[in-house]
């Protein structure tokens, strides 16, 4: 019987939930290689995928070439691919990116996965050997998945929102800093034109007389809100009054808006952050096929 096409029903999966989340079970299998597939899913897509590497190897067999030997670490955080003896890793395929796995129903030896590449972002069909294992290897798999799609769903969605409005925030402070900075420079740079302007003007061996009022640069420091002046001008009649400001947006000394986080939209993410994680909601949202079976979108089991 296909355990795979029976997963809906009977979902008693192989090892412990505690196993795959704070650890990794490890597998050792032949390494055929991979290919580039036209689309994530299918069962003919993998198909035409392990002949084709069949062959190859055939042909590397018929040269004295062996065919390599690797480890397999699955986690919730993925299907690792390892040298066996240096443990150098040669790929690491992440749960989300991993669309289809399937064990070879005419050869037992045989399993096989889809996965997108993360650089290229085609879809690679990675094949491997493995005498005893295939099917729990597939198996394995699909309980990883199940496993991260849960942990997504329960605390990842959550941990996600704050980084990226962490994220947003950094980027606003920095925005913030450099308008300042910017703004500071023309004010140096103002007082410094009205200094020499003063110096030309003013006749040679005379001193203007400084209002205890004015600064060192004899203008009136500046008050976000000056309140009206009540003296009359020459003429004595009263100064027009100041337009109110009450319908314009409050700035802070150096003319910048007041950063308001709640008011900070989802474009103000890094992009970097933002693709991140729109991939992975993707991924897990297109859901991994095993044998038929499709395991996204469930329903919380408790037994994991």
């Amino acid at each position: 019987m296909n355990r795979a096409f029976s997963r809906k029903k009977d979902k008693t999966w192989m090892h412990t939930p505690e196993a795959l989340s704070k650890h990794y079970i490890p597998y050792n299998a032949k390494f055929l290689g991979s290919t580039e597939v036209e689309q994530p899913k299918g069962t003919e897509v993998v198909r035409d995928a392990v002949r084709k590497l069949k062959f190859a190897r055939h042909i590397k067999k018929s040269e004295g070439q062996k065919t390599p030997k690797v480890e397999l670490q699955i986690s919730i955080y993925g299907v690792k691919i390892l040298d066996p003896k240096t443990k150098e890793v040669q790929h690491n395929c992440q749960l989300h990116r991993i669309s289809f796995c399937a064990d070879d129903k005419t050869d037992k030896r045989i399993f096989t996965f889809i996965c997108k590449d993360s650089e290229s972002n085609k879809h690679l069909c990675y094949v491997f050997d493995s005498e005893k294992c295939a099917e729990e290897i597939t198996l394995t798999i699909g309980q990883a998945f199940d496993l991260a799609y849960r942990k997504f769903l329960e605390s990842g969605g959550k941990d996600v929102e704050t980084r990226k409005q962490i994220a947003g925030l950094q980027k606003r402070i920095q925005e913030l800093e450099t308008e300042n900075s910017e703004l500071k420079n023309k004010v140096q740079d103002l007082e410094n034109q009205l200094r020499i302007t003063q110096v030309q003007t003013s006749p040679a061996g005379s001193v203007t007389p400084k209002s205890p009022s004015t600064d060192i640069f004899d203008m009136v420091p500046f008050s976000p809100i000056s309140p009206q002046s009540s003296t009359p001008t020459r003429n004595g009649t009263q100064p027009p009054p100041v337009p109110s400001r009450s319908a314009e947006i409050k700035r802070d000394l150096f003319g910048a808006e007041p950063f308001d986080p709640f008011s900070c939209g989802a474009g103000d993410f890094p992009p970097d952050i933002q693709s991140k994680l729109d991939e992975m909601q993707e991924g897990f949202k297109m859901g991994l096929t095993l044998e038929g079976t499709v395991f996204c979108l469930d329903p919380l089991d408790s037994r994991c």
